[in-house]
């Protein structure tokens, strides 16, 4: 397993902001957790663990360069690009973390069409970002029962499936489609 931690450290010093380091250390503690449950409870899917448990653990690592003060978030770039920024930052980091790059782009919403990115005019690239790997999937599935700002719990699939509305009808579909899968 890669070590997560040091790449963290690199992007989030202690003292900097301690305040978003925590964010990012929790709700990415409880995405990481909820989707090696996940691997565990459906063996069939033959999941990668460790590296399931390490790309949620920096899933959200675009964050820092974003701006979100509701979340201590005070950079420059639209909150919607954190998942394509933190690909780049990984990236930039080393290229042999490509795959786990690719769980950041891709975990938005049930992920994003170059169809609904032009149509929507997101400020993001005109490609498809939609999970393809079984863990890409159980990873974006897992981060959408946790929010940033309600650190202390865990979304019902209702209240889950209700954070999705606004990615459209076919996000809610896809959704559906990973609870039965992954429940």
């Amino acid at each position: 397993m890669i070590d997560y931690q040091k790449i963290i450290d690199h992007y989030y010093p202690l003292g900097d902001n301690d305040a978003l380091r925590n964010i990012l250390l929790v709700h990415s503690r409880s995405v990481a957790q909820l989707a090696v449950d996940i691997c565990k409870a459906h063996p069939e899917l033959h999941c990668d663990e460790d590296f399931v448990f390490a790309a949620a653990m920096l899933h959200d690592i675009g964050i820092v360069r974003c701006d979100a003060a509701g979340i201590h978030c005070y950079g420059t770039e639209h909150y919607l690009r954190h998942g394509v920024i933190g690909a780049q930052m990984l990236l930039e980091y080393s290229q042999e973390l490509h795959d786990y790059a690719r769980v950041c782009a891709r975990h938005t919403g049930t992920g994003l069409t170059a169809k609904a990115i032009r149509e929507q005019r997101l400020p993001l690239p005109e490609q498809d970002l939609r999970p393809e790997t079984i863990e890409e999937q159980v990873i974006c599935y897992a981060d959408k029962f946790f929010s940033k700002t309600k650190l202390d719990r865990q979304k019902t699939f209702e209240q889950a499936l209700h954070s999705l509305e606004r990615f459209g009808q076919d996000g809610l579909q896809v959704f559906r489609h990973w609870h039965e899968q992954f429940k």
